[in-house]
């Protein structure tokens, strides 16, 4: 053998042992980067999976609330409605002059309205529909509206006269009290 075959032969070795150092090599760095790929995907899914139940509990919870509001407004149109018939036996009470209200004729007559009013306001809170007061009170533009001035001794803004009763059921605003307010100066 030749010194230059010599030498090709240790390069040959030299070379293939490299490669075999090598592949092992490769193989454990293709590995790793799958296994960390893997991670990535894991990481991605679980945070897509507490996105989506963070999602769906949000939904629950404003279903519940929709849910919770029908409840306690599914009566509104309905007391809206009835709201006429109470100012109008409001007004059918008033309307009897006090020296008619004891005559033997109209005693059972008035005694009959004013249960029926006193029901219908027992029946009005169990549902939760309160009268707004407002003689007294300071305009209130989310409860009162406001119809007229009316020169008084009362301090400006001041509700002096109550023209038609206003109602709100649990907190919210079923009908606004119809009022004349005290004018300025």
């Amino acid at each position: 053998m030749t010194d230059e075959t010599k030498d090709e032969n240790q390069t040959l070795a030299a070379d293939q042992a490299e490669a075999a150092t090598a592949a092992p090599a490769t193989g454990a760095d293709e590995a790793a980067a799958r296994i960390a790929a893997l991670e990535d995907e894991l990481a991605a899914a679980k945070q897509e999976t507490l996105y989506a139940l963070a999602d769906t509990q949000n939904v629950r919870r404003r279903l519940e609330k929709d849910l919770a509001d029908a409840r306690a407004y599914a009566a509104t149109g309905f007391a809206r409605d009835v709201l006429s018939v109470a100012d109008n036996l409001t007004r059918a009470l008033d309307a009897i002059p006090a020296e008619q209200r004891e005559a033997e004729g109209m005693k059972a007559l008035v005694l009959g309205l004013e249960a029926t009013a006193k029901e219908l306001e027992s029946v009005f809170r169990k549902n939760g529909i309160e009268k707004i007061v407002s003689l007294g009170e300071p305009l209130d533009p989310n409860r009162h509206q406001a119809m007229v001035e009316i020169p008084s001794d009362a301090a400006p803004g001041t509700i002096v006269q109550e023209m038609q009763a206003g109602y709100m059921i649990k907190d919210r605003l079923l009908r606004p009290a119809l009022v004349g307010v005290a004018k300025a100066g």
